[in-house]
């Protein structure tokens, strides 16, 4: 990433409609979204890989917030996800992601996605890897 800035919030972020709304605990962080119908397959509900880059938004975010005072480029190892029921367009959705364990190379994260009602939607895990940066 030599002679580029960071962008806060990044496109992807911009373009799902995705904010966080907490990051006040180190390794924990919790984001919303209210997906349209741009974002449904064509049953309906919101396609899966949306619902990933949601809880990967968060679960990375939630990788930094536990950095504490260290700074690192976070990478995505691997990903797993399992939704559960369906998201629907309209729905708010909010995922929360807490950070599980790791060390200094390596961040392991949950994520639970829910809906506006409180139902839970998808969980996702994740390992990222963590590369020093100035």
């Amino acid at each position: 990433m030599t002679g580029r800035s960071l962008r806060v919030p990044p496109n992807c972020d911009l373009t799902l409609g995705i904010r966080c709304i907490d990051k006040s605990e180190p390794g924990v962080t919790v984001w919303v979204m209210t997906p349209g119908e741009e974002l449904a397959n064509p049953v309906g509900s919101i396609q899966g890989g949306f619902l990933s880059a949601f809880a990967d938004t968060a679960m990375a975010s939630a990788t930094v917030t536990n950095l504490r005072g260290r700074k690192a480029f976070t990478a995505n190892a691997e990903l797993k996800i399992s939704f559960l029921r369906p998201a629907r367009p309209g729905q708010h959705l909010t995922c929360t992601a807490r950070v599980i364990g790791g060390g200094q190379r390596v961040t392991f994260v949950e994520a639970e996605i829910t809906d506006d009602s409180g139902v839970l939607v998808a969980k996702a895990s994740s390992t990222y890897i963590l590369t020093p940066r100035d």
